[in-house]
């Protein structure tokens, strides 16, 4: 444990380098080559310190040394630091002239000892100067001599002008002068120091503030215990390495028991409260035009001078010198024109009383607002305000929440709207507007904004617009139901006030209200089937608005599942996103994404899906992104790509959970149940499965049956056949119900065919085969056609089952259901195997287990490797990492070509040929389903991760990344 007086004397820790400069001066001094350092600095910056450490150590061991504080107190008294300099050598006043340190300086006498003989302290004149640099010369004659003076800017215009004339006659003596000055303060002397490094050869040494590396090592030396990177950085920020801050910090840490291994919660508490007093001890020292531009500052931020200035009342010439003065002092940062820290920024702010900093910010704003700064610089000083707004701060904030928004900003359009909304709280516009951006972060509240904001007007055209914020805001808590009635409402006063012959304005607010209770009314399965026939009415969409195309997104979905061809629904899902840019980005975009997935169409479904995700991205659209993630999810899992998916669904899981009274939403924890029972831990699925609320489950058209079929799967794969084909027949139910004929959708009948030829009931099979293949070639995908086979072939037995399984392979190997394909290669295996032709059956369900295996399916792998070795093949066990498979040579080398070495490269860091490399990648190739290196990169080699949320995401919703 380090001890008070150590702590305190930590700030020269880690200026090694000054340090060495400092050695280096002496060592030439030693040799008969003089030196000036001049050392700089500001008021705690470790000065003091540093000159304590040199004058102890090593380096001026055996030297005479003369040093000195020079104090205000003492500027008027002529030759005071002179005085305090040689007071340790000159002896007292009887015996100082037969000295022999006085031999040839007797003038120096009454410089030295003043009021004797009843003199007064002399002029610094020549006999006077010389007298003082023999004395000085008489001490160098029995070694070098170190004079060194803190706090010049304090010195006395004598003594400055007896060191300049040292210097300039100091040729092959043995000196050392070091001069320390703070460089916030104003010299007494205007420039006299700086006159004196420039008239001599000089090492000046500016004392910044502490690096990151610095700041660890003192935090090792005071403080017990290895401390984590986080501490550190807290720690560093807390003090901007500030080191009379730091060292404050770092003591008062210790004082409370902080350990370094402990969270950044209390460092930050109690960095606070040093901050703040550092903060108030420096500016207490400044004049009173400088603390008037440190507040200035403080309330403006990074701001030009003649704005600072203004504020503050203070002429631009001093304004820019005040900064500069608060620089020297550690307040400002050296990279820019605003305070360090905001912790800094709040303790300049303390010192000021409320009524003081309210004038100070509205007249902030107004000078910003004259001064043509972008609005949401003046609302940030309007919404600080502590008394009402006026008029013309209205539409300020209204475009300080539309830049906001525009530049992917929403928690600064919040706080904007939030703090109108107090103004206006009956401005329904605003409510809506504050609503549609919480969607985003705070569904919950979106709700009841807009649940208020419908009781507060009778106008139509505001409470459709509301109605359609209340619509998103529903699908975002998961209750779309609940804004059915109210578009049903908005729609009919529509109807009976616009009129047939309305403007092209009211028809499109009509039709996005009407989009709006589709995508709405389409998800719940009592208003599924009139949402239906109100668009089989509706004919073609005429136009390329952009109401229009959202609707039309919303009818390429219910055509999904309706009773149509892929080709049909991927015509609309492509005429609807037709409008340029971002037009379409958000929910529209992402349902014409999802029936482009259903029909095949990957590279546009996943392309789509992408650029949802970099809108929302730009817009700090978090629970659209979230949402992009959880569809791009469902997409990857369709398409056998268990480890993408994985990290899609998870990270939109933790994301939703981020959000206030946030939970994942049900699709996405459906999604990932699936997934893990792909991966073989059907225990884990049903944990998840059973966290989702059945009573809202029961009312969805897409999430019930759904949620039914993948229950079924984790009962199958827990061995309770009863129980998952109870489970499928409801899931069948529950899509005859509402009338969802397509076999893309979901693929129930596969499931049912397969689990009903496992409990030996073909027969039945047979019948839901059937049932499927009809649906399944309206559709025409080769993924539903090769199911369809797949139905049948399990249905059927010896060769014509083989012959059915056959046909089932083939057509998903042409489809991109890579999962699909490898259930169909193990189904094909066994029905051979059971046909006595052991040779192909070993080579399909080694196929089987190596694609399952690379699409992260590792239960269908695991059950297709058994399968093998049945039939008398073998394979290694399989695990959930694809590097498994290799040996331990072909994975040191595929870790070295996926870090972008050559194959001569790593032949020669293995001392093997380059033909052993090669033969090894290509065995590595072959194991893995890959192509060369490109693809290798690509490969999951690890199934688990923990996905990093996006900062973004935390700047969204208001928060830091260590809150969570």
């Amino acid at each position: 444990m380090v001890d008070d007086v150590s702590v305190s004397q930590d700030t020269f820790i880690g200026r090694t380098t000054e340090l060495e400069s400092l050695g280096a001066h002496v060592a030439a001094a030693r040799a008969g080559q003089p030196g000036l350092v001049h050392l700089t600095g500001g008021a705690g910056s470790g000065k003091t310190s540093l000159l304590g450490a040199f004058l102890a150590g090593d380096a001026c061991r055996g030297m005479t040394i003369l040093d000195a504080s020079c104090r205000p107190a003492q500027v008027g008294t002529a030759w005071s630091t002179v005085q305090a300099l040689f007071r340790p050598v000159v002896p007292a006043a009887d015996r100082a002239p037969a000295s022999p340190l006085f031999r040839g300086a007797q003038h120096a006498l009454p410089a030295l000892l003043p009021g004797t003989a009843g003199e007064q302290p002399p002029a610094p004149t020549h006999p006077v100067l010389h007298a003082l640099r023999v004395l000085a010369a008489n001490l160098m004659a029995d070694g070098p001599l170190v004079l060194v003076l803190d706090d010049v800017q304090w010195c006395d215009e004598q003594s400055l002008r007896w060191l300049d004339f040292l210097l300039r006659r100091a040729s092959e003596l043995p000196l050392l002068v070091v001069l320390a000055q703070r460089t916030e303060a104003r010299p007494v002397v205007s420039g006299a120091a700086t006159a004196i490094a420039a008239r001599h050869p000089v090492t000046t040494i500016a004392l910044d503030s502490f690096t990151a590396a610095e700041v660890a090592e003192m935090v090792g030396r005071v403080l017990p215990g290895p401390a984590e990177p986080s501490f550190t950085w807290t720690v560093a920020a807390m003090s901007g390495g500030h080191p009379l801050v730091l060292t404050r910090l770092l003591r008062a840490l210790r004082t409370a028991g902080v350990r370094p291994g402990e969270g950044e919660g209390r460092v930050v508490e109690i960095g606070r409260a040093v901050v703040a007093a550092s903060v108030r001890e420096v500016l207490g020292h400044l004049p009173d035009h400088v603390r008037d531009v440190a507040r200035a500052v403080a309330v403006l931020g990074e701001e030009s001078p003649d704005l600072v200035g203004a504020l503050a009342r203070v002429p631009a010439v001093l304004t820019e010198s005040a900064v500069a003065v608060l620089r020297r002092a550690g307040l400002v940062a050296r990279d820019r024109p605003d305070l360090v820290h905001d912790v800094v920024r709040s303790a300049v702010l303390q010192t000021i009383g409320a009524h003081v900093l309210a004038d100070l910010r509205n007249t902030a704003a107004i000078l910003l607002s004259d001064a043509g700064r972008p609005a949401d610089k003046v609302a940030e000083q309007l919404i600080r305000m502590s008394y009402g707004t006026r008029p013309w701060m209205v539409p300020m904030l209204r475009d300080a929440a539309c830049l906001a928004e525009r530049e992917g900003a929403p928690a600064a359009a919040v706080r904007y709207l939030r703090h109108l909304l107090e103004v206006k709280p009956d401005d329904v516009p605003v409510r809506v507007h504050l609503a549609r951006l919480l969607v985003e972060t705070d569904p919950s509240e979106a709700t009841l904004l807009i649940k208020e904001a419908l009781t507060l007007t009778l106008d139509v055209r505001k409470r459709a617009e509301a109605a359609v914020e209340f619509a998103m805001a529903c699908i975002a808590v998961d209750e779309p139901a609940a804004a059915v009635p109210v578009l049903i409402e908005v729609l009919d006063d529509l109807d009976l006030t616009l009129g047939p012959g309305s403007a092209d304005v009211d028809q499109e607010l009509r039709t996005l209200a009407e989009s709006a209770l589709f995508i709405t009314g389409s998800a719940e399965r009592s208003t599924i089937a009139s949402i239906r026939d109100h668009i089989d009415r509706m004919g073609t969409l005429p136009g390329h608005t952009l109401e229009r195309h959202r609707l039309l997104a919303v009818t390429s979905l219910l055509t999904v599942t309706g009773d149509c061809s892929a080709k049909e629904a991927v015509e609309q899902a492509r005429q609807a996103l037709l409008l340029p840019g971002d037009a379409l980005a958000g929910w529209p975009q992402m349902v014409s994404a999802l029936v482009l997935g259903f029909a095949d169409e990957v590279e546009e479904s996943l392309g789509a899906l992408d650029g949802v995700l970099r809108y929302a991205e730009e817009k700090g659209a978090v629970h659209t992104y979230a949402l992009a993630l959880s569809s791009r999810a469902s997409v990857l899992y369709g398409l056998g790509m268990i480890p993408d998916a994985m990290a899609d669904a998870r990270l939109a899981a933790k994301i939703a959970d981020m959000q206030p009274r946030g939970k994942s939403s049900r699709t996405t924890r459906i999604t990932l149940a699936g997934l893990l029972i792909d991966r073989d831990e059907p225990e884990h699925a049903e944990t998840l499965l059973a966290q989702i609320e059945p009573l809202a489950l029961d009312r969805s058209v897409w999430g019930h049956p759904w949620f039914l079929m993948v229950q079924s799967r984790a009962r199958r794969a827990l061995g309770d056949h009863d129980g998952a084909l109870r489970l499928l027949t409801a899931c069948a139910e529950s899509i005859d119900e509402t009338g969802s004929a397509n076999p893309a959708f979901l693929p129930w009948w596969a499931d049912t065919a397969c689990l009903l030829a496992e409990m030996d009931r073909r027969d039945e099979a047979g019948q839901v085969a059937e049932r499927g293949t009809e649906v399944a070639r309206r559709w025409g995908t080769a993924r539903t056609l090769g199911l369809a086979a797949l139905a049948r072939g399990v249905s059927a037995s010896g060769r014509a089952s083989v012959g059915l399984l056959t046909e089932s392979v083939e057509m998903l190997s042409r489809s991109p259901a890579r999962g699909e394909h490898a259930r169909a290669e193990h189904l094909l295996g066994r029905a051979l195997f059971a046909a006595g032709d052991q040779n192909a059956a070993r080579r399909h369900l080694r196929a089987a287990a190596d694609l399952a295996r690379r699409c992260g399916a590792l239960a269908l792998a695991k059950a297709a490797r058994r399968s093998l070795i049945d039939a008398g093949g073998r394979m290694p066990e399989i695990t959930s990492s694809m590097v498994d498979i290799l040996t331990g040579t072909e994975r040191k080398i595929a870790g070295l070509a996926t870090s972008g070495m050559s194959n001569q490269a790593i032949a020669q860091s293995l001392f093997v040929t380059i033909r052993t490399v090669e033969m090894h990648l290509t065995s590595v190739y072959r194991k893995l389903g890959v192509n060369g290196r490109a693809e290798l990169r690509s490969v999951p080699w690890a199934q688990d991760g923990d996905p990093q949320i996006p900062e973004w995401v935390f700047v969204s919703l208001g928060r830091r990344r260590a809150e969570t």
